[in-house]
């Protein structure tokens, strides 16, 4: 057993929980795995896959007991994520982003939202989380995206680009801002819009690099109307809504990463064990075991990591902002570095289709740039070591 799968093998969990996981493990091998070539290849929905960890019940792992879910902790939450991600990137893209969305529903939603929308999600629908503008990305100050109140009503109107899971939602969580609140950051607020409402349309999906199987989509809101009751955030609400949900899904993008990473590693280490050169096998050269050896310390003190994030998070820390951005930083990063190793280990065939090395590569990609780019979490870290000036 290496150190990597004793790290696997100490995870504290629960019975309950050890006993899912090791459900999605062997479903992962078995069903996930073998369809991600070729729904990578012709850019095609993964809707059996879905239908797969659906009859695990996973989204209600997150949803509360009392709205249909049976809720687990943090951690196994993360530990599936990376499993599901390291057999098919896009399946992983598609279920994190359900959490990342209806998190905040969970978290701040009335009791009348709760009640209409969690049950769907926790009986298998699609959520989607829609910040991203065209003049909006990282900052999300930039939206112009805008809810006015007419009546019983919500209007909706805007634009939304590079939204996952955009053309399959059932539920849209959107963030934009409140008409006549001048403040770019106290006019921030978030509704929540169903699938079929007037005025929503999907205008477009992106041919990516990798992830895709995974839908990302742009979005249109002109007049889209919507019950008062959808709203999820009034004026001054929104922005610490939004931040507070981006802390609880950056750790689950880093374990995306991660189990991408290990699906890398995993397969590099095995071609390395099997090829031969000179007689010799290449794991044998002490180069390239320097190489895994840099790659296996680092994966191993990443995971350590998520595991610490994740503990936060089930003892109720909410403050823990900085930990989150070093972990996804740290972990996407690293993604790329041991999938571009895994390419060059693999030698002519990494850069080939025989191999799933160069499909791993282009998924990492995605996980530098996504809920938040890698520089704005460095510029998030170093600023928390500023000094409150004197006045």
């Amino acid at each position: 057993m290496n150190i990597l799968e004793r790290l696997d093998a100490g995870l504290s969990l629960a019975d309950e929980e050890r006993m899912l996981l090791d459900s999605v493990r062997d479903l992962a091998v078995a069903e996930l795995a073998p369809r991600a070539a070729a729904y990578d290849r012709d850019s095609l929905f993964p809707w059996e896959n879905i239908k797969a960890i659906n009859a695990l019940g996973l989204n209600a792992m997150f949803i509360p007991q009392a709205y249909g879910g049976m809720p687990l902790s943090y951690r196994c939450y993360l530990a599936c994520v990376r499993e599901v991600s390291k057999a098919c990137a896009s399946t992983g893209i598609i279920w994190a982003t359900n959490f990342h969305a209806i998190k905040p529903v969970i978290q701040y939603g009335s009791e009348d939202l709760k009640s209409r929308i969690l049950p769907r999600i926790a009986e298998g629908g699609i959520a989607s989380l829609v910040i991203t503008e065209p003049s909006a990305g990282s900052d999300a100050t930039g939206m112009k995206t805008q809810f006015r109140e007419d009546g019983d009503e919500i209007v909706v109107d805007g634009q939304k680009i590079f939204i996952s899971n955009g053309d399959v939602a059932d539920v849209y969580v959107v963030f934009g801002k409140w008409a006549g609140v001048d403040d770019a950051k106290a006019s921030i607020g978030a509704v929540v819009i169903e699938k079929g409402a007037p005025g929503l349309a999907v205008t477009g999906t992106e041919h990516k690099m990798g992830t895709r199987a995974s839908g990302t989509a742009s979005l249109s809101f002109e007049q889209c109307r919507i019950p008062r009751g959808n709203v999820l955030a009034g004026p001054g609400d929104g922005l610490s809504v939004l931040l507070a949900s981006l802390n609880k899904s950056r750790p689950s993008v880093a374990a995306h990463a991660l189990g991408i990473a290990r699906a890398a590693f995993e397969d590099a280490v095995a071609y390395i064990n099997d090829r031969r050169q000179s007689g010799r096998r290449i794991l044998e050269f002490q180069g390239v075991q320097f190489m895994v050896a840099d790659l296996a310390a680092e994966l191993a003190v990443c995971e350590n990591w998520l595991w610490h994030v994740a503990d936060l998070v089930d003892q109720g820390v909410d403050d823990m902002g900085v930990e989150a951005s070093i972990l996804k930083l740290k972990a996407t990063d690293l993604a790329m570095r041991v999938t571009t190793d895994a390419v060059q280990l693999h030698g002519g065939y990494g850069y080939c289709q025989d191999f799933r090395a160069e499909r791993l590569m282009r998924d990492a990609k995605i996980t530098q740039i996504w809920e938040g780019t890698n520089q704005i979490h460095r510029q998030l870290i170093g600023r928390s070591f500023l000094n409150k000036e004197k006045k």
